[in-house]
């Protein structure tokens, strides 16, 4: 049995509590929502804070608010509660779709949005027990100096497998960062770095608060590779969405690339070929295979990364023939195993 190392436990009540206990602390507090990622990764002690400071008392990130454009969403929301709000089955619906398709039911009720949005890099060296990655010398990412994926590479190389975040990132969202000194706002797309050790530039004081998105008059989706239709983290996911003009011109679209680095890849240039263009089916092809150059997945999670470099383009050509209006129910559930929302 694995167990927990030895912590120290908060529970402030409201942010600006726990904004003060997280300065005080410094880098040895980390910050606890549902826990169902950092548990067991500190079980595995991959990470082994002083202190966990948990946010679920708070009372601000539990909330949902909606306006006619657009979401403001606490940090703290479970997927269940974001998965099963009918609010989000419109222009959201990518968000609604990638929050259903994480891990279980069971995990969903305890799994936050904060949480999955700032989820730790994966790596087949990596999400192994302590004496495993002991006996094969450690790696790069904890305790050790080889990235055992690519050994002469000089950065750590383990793959972000966040579902909401390239569904948010498609969505153009912001989150709210809040820390004794004061608050921010950033895009979603600025608070990664494509490196899988400082895979974050959310600073060490600073505390996820909020996500906000406006979706009027958008439509978007969600698709998802994995081996089994539960529980498996995806490696690969790609999220879209688009505005639409007249004669189902596109007037502004946004497509993100999920768990081929260690960052949601945006394809700017698969976007901007979309703008302008109806999406015929050779206009889907030449934008699917547009998009499939920045996906460079390694050998570090299922499945064979030739592979998976491969079904790229198929994603996205069902991702966007999805937006033009085509019934893909069947694809989605042979494929993401998982029924159109």
């Amino acid at each position: 049995m694995m167990r927990l190392p030895l912590f120290a436990f908060r529970a402030p009540r409201t942010l600006d509590e726990a904004a003060r206990i997280l300065h005080g602390e410094g880098p040895a507090a980390m910050l606890l929502a549902g826990g169902t990622d950092l548990l067991p990764n500190m079980k595995r002690r991959q990470q082994v804070p002083h202190t966990l400071l948990s946010l679920r008392q708070i009372d601000a990130l539990h909330a949902m608010q909606f306006a006619n454009s657009g979401a403001r969403l606490g940090a703290c929301l479970t997927l269940s509660e974001i998965a099963s709000e009918p609010r989000f089955r419109n222009g959201a619906t990518a968000l609604s779709q990638a929050a259903a398709q994480v891990a279980t039911p069971q995990i969903r009720n305890m799994a936050t949005l904060g949480g999955n949005l700032c989820l730790d890099t994966r790596c087949n060296y990596y999400d192994q027990s302590y004496e495993w990655r002991k006996a094969i010398d450690f790696c790069m990412k904890k305790d050790g100096t080889t990235c055992w994926v690519a050994p002469s590479s000089p950065k750590c190389m383990a793959v972000s497998s966040t579902d909401t975040a390239p569904a948010l990132m498609a969505l153009g969202a912001r989150v709210r960062l809040v820390s004794q000194s004061g608050e921010r706002e950033i895009s979603l797309a600025e608070l990664y770095n494509n490196d899988g050790m400082n895979y974050l530039r959310r600073k060490p004081d600073e505390i996820l608060a909020e996500v906000l998105f406006d979706s009027l008059g958008w439509r978007s989706t969600y698709w998802k590779l994995r081996r089994r239709g539960s529980f498996d983290f995806p490696v690969l996911s790609v999220a879209a969405a688009a505005r639409f003009g007249k004669n189902g011109v596109v007037d502004e679209t946004r497509l993100v690339i999920g768990s081929a680095a260690s960052r949601p890849l945006v394809a700017e240039e698969a976007a901007r070929f979309l703008v302008g263009r109806s999406l015929a089916t050779e206009t889907i092809m030449e934008a699917a295979a547009l998009a499939a150059r920045i996906a460079k997945p390694l050998d570090n999670t299922d499945f064979d990364m030739s592979w998976r470099k491969k079904v790229t383009g198929e994603f996205v050509t069902y991702v966007l023939r999805e937006l033009r209006g085509d019934d893909v129910t069947s694809e989605r559930a042979a494929i993401t195993r998982m029924p159109t929302i």
